[in-house]
């Protein structure tokens, strides 16, 4: 199943714009222009492709703005989406969310998947607490290099 055109066309015009401001920091218009950019997909929304990079989008701006109740919301929302389950950056907003919100033992289980998925790269660019504390939670490789 694919989104019509014109709605297609919107979508991307609309997340296209939303990702002008998240770059900027101006990430409550970046969530606005993402959430008109979803109220635009036919119900059920959850069945369509551009739900998870939207929703996704929606979580990545609220991490980045500190609102990690709203990013853990939304990134919980995309895991019901296509593609979602397995995709590392989804498990990696989603495990520092959760970790910031205290909630460790599913923050260990989001934090294990990213890092499963895409190895000590993925967190190359984040805050070093958060491969920190995996690394208080796994064995090392077997190399004993992370």
């Amino acid at each position: 199943m694919e989104l019509s055109d014109a709605i297609h066309g919107r979508v991307v015009q609309l997340s296209k714009e939303g990702d002008q401001r998240a770059e900027g920091g101006h990430y409550r218009a970046a969530v606005e222009k993402y959430i008109e950019a979803f109220e635009l997909l036919p119900e059920p929304k959850t069945d369509w492709e551009a739900c998870t990079w939207l929703l996704t989008a929606i979580g990545d701006a609220n991490f980045k703005s500190r609102n990690y109740e709203h990013a853990q919301a939304a990134l919980t929302d995309a895991m019901g989406c296509p593609g979602a389950i397995g995709n590392p950056f989804i498990h990696l907003r989603l495990g520092q969310s959760q970790f910031e919100l205290g909630d460790l033992q599913r923050a260990n289980e989001e934090l294990t998947r990213a890092y499963m998925g895409a190895g000590k790269d993925i967190f190359a660019e984040e805050d070093p607490k958060y491969f920190s504390h995996l690394k208080t939670v796994l064995r090392p490789p077997a190399s004993g290099e992370w």
